[in-house]
């Protein structure tokens, strides 16, 4: 069964938490069995000192009999639960308490330690050297009459009664610890459903966009980040829609653009070799091949300069020109066109100063596409004004012909490239579809806006800006 990233996650929490319970076990019952052995030490010392003062010191100055001293000890070991070994000076066993009759104290205690310092007290946890079967915490004090040793004191208590203790202790430590567990994994295990959910509903949708599908929506609303993922990816769900929509169009509008000069040329030629076109016709029919012809290389000229656009953006040499001379160079060369339709050409200037900082040649591209432009669609007898005018900041540039308009649903699309706004253009009319498009990423690659203004019945204005010269 294939795991999800959820799954992995609690998985890997689960294991941190018993790793970090057992440390803590670990080292909490090191710890807390520590210092409970230090504290009963301390306790079996005080105690030790105490029934040293009460009764082997009297016994050891002569003052009660060793009777009196074994009754005394075992008192003691049935109230403190301890065992008192008393030895002499020299370490030979003087008394015990009560003792298990399997456990025998050494009669010296030099047999068990040759190198036992009976000046000197020790603390010791074990079995102490064999002679209980428990574990025992054991304490041995020297007894001192006028700063002269007179004998030693051992005590013994078992751990039984720490380990009662201790454990109740880990209880009180570990049951909140395991409820904080519980709880832990409970949230985990809610979250698992809460999230696994939508990110599954996200996933299956991404599965969707791969293979093509752009209307699938993921059905996420959630106003937290998987809720902001599922919009982006709507979004982006949308954009490449949109995206497949211009492929698919563009390839449609490259396809009609390119088929019908090839079928032209195609046509022609064939009609030249096979008769049906005469011979003093040739030159004729030839010309409208070459024309075709020009028309499929500013076709492909158009391409590849908006591929470039896309690829790296325009490349732009700036400097100061005066934005004058280059409307004046594109009246000139379409002065011909001009002519031949009647179209009168008229350029304002109410700007003083009109020097832009700008790529020249770039805006010479700008200006002469929106001038032809207007040329196409102004009727014979027509006017196109082009005007020049200052605004803030801003030297303005309007190409404003007397044609038929743009319809209002249209004009946003003016830009788009192939999109021609009229469909049952003339011979007269012919074009790529991409002046626009090149016209606009030009002037956005200066940082500028360029805007259409168009009234149905009486004519379109392109109005684009530049930034002055630099002082």
């Amino acid at each position: 069964m294939k795991r999800n990233f959820f799954d992995k996650i609690i998985v890997g929490i689960l294991i941190l938490l018993v790793f970090v319970f057992t440390g803590l076990t670990t080292y909490t019952t090191y710890a807390t069995q520590r210092v409970l052995v230090m504290e009963q030490q301390d306790n079996l010392i005080n105690e030790a000192t105490l029934i040293s003062e009460q009764s082997i010191k009297s016994y050891l100055q002569g003052i009660t009999s060793l009777e009196y001293l074994e009754v005394r000890l075992d008192e003691f070991e049935d109230s403190l639960k301890t065992s008192v070994w008393v030895f002499s000076a020299e370490g030979r066993l003087i008394a015990a308490s009560n003792t298990d009759y399997n456990i025998k104290p050494p009669q010296n205690l030099r047999q068990l330690n040759p190198d036992i310092d009976l000046e000197k007290g020790f603390t010791h946890t074990g079995t102490f050297y064999d002679i209980f079967q428990d574990t025992m915490i054991s304490i041995g004090i020297p007894i001192y009459d006028n700063d002269t040793l007179s004998g030693y004191i051992i005590l013994h208590t078992a751990m039984t009664e720490m380990d009662k203790l201790q454990s109740d202790m880990m209880s009180i430590i570990y049951l909140p610890f395991l409820v904080m567990l519980l709880i832990v994994v409970f949230v985990l295990v809610f979250f698992s459903g809460t999230l696994i959910r939508p990110i599954s509903k996200i996933n299956n949708a991404a599965r969707e966009y791969a293979k093509g599908n752009f209307e699938v929506k993921t059905g996420v609303k959630r106003n937290d980040e998987l809720g902001e993922l599922s919009d982006s990816l709507e979004y982006m769900a949308g954009e490449l829609g949109k995206l497949d929509e211009y492929r698919k169009n563009f390839i449609a509008n490259i396809s009609h653009d390119f088929r019908s000069p090839l079928t032209s040329i195609k046509g022609y030629l064939e009609a030249m070799l096979d008769g049906t076109i005469p011979v003093e016709k040739y030159d004729r029919y030839l010309n409208i091949v070459l024309n075709e012809s020009k028309r499929l290389t500013k076709l492909t000229s158009g391409l590849l300069e908006l591929n470039n656009f896309d690829t790296y953006g325009p490349v732009l040499k700036r400097k100061d020109f005066d934005i004058v001379d280059v409307v004046r160079e594109t009246r000139n060369t379409v002065e011909g066109k001009c002519e031949d339709k009647k179209i009168d050409f008229r350029m304002q200037c109410p700007a003083k100063d009109t020097v832009v900082f700008a790529d020249k040649t770039k805006i010479g591209q700008v200006v002469y596409n929106l001038v032809d432009n207007a040329i196409k669609f102004t009727p014979p007898n027509g006017q196109i004004t082009v005007t020049i005018y200052e605004k803030n900041d801003k030297i303005f540039v309007s190409v404003k012909d007397s044609g038929p308009g743009i319809e209002k649903d249209k004009q946003n699309r003016v830009f788009e490239r192939f999109y021609k706004a009229d469909s049952s253009r003339g011979k007269d009319k012919q074009g790529t579809g991409l002046g626009l498009s090149i016209t606009k990423e030009i002037i956005k690659a200066h940082g500028e806006n360029i805007d259409l203004i168009s009234t149905e019945g009486v004519g379109s204005e392109f109005v684009f800006s530049l930034p002055r010269k630099e002082e």
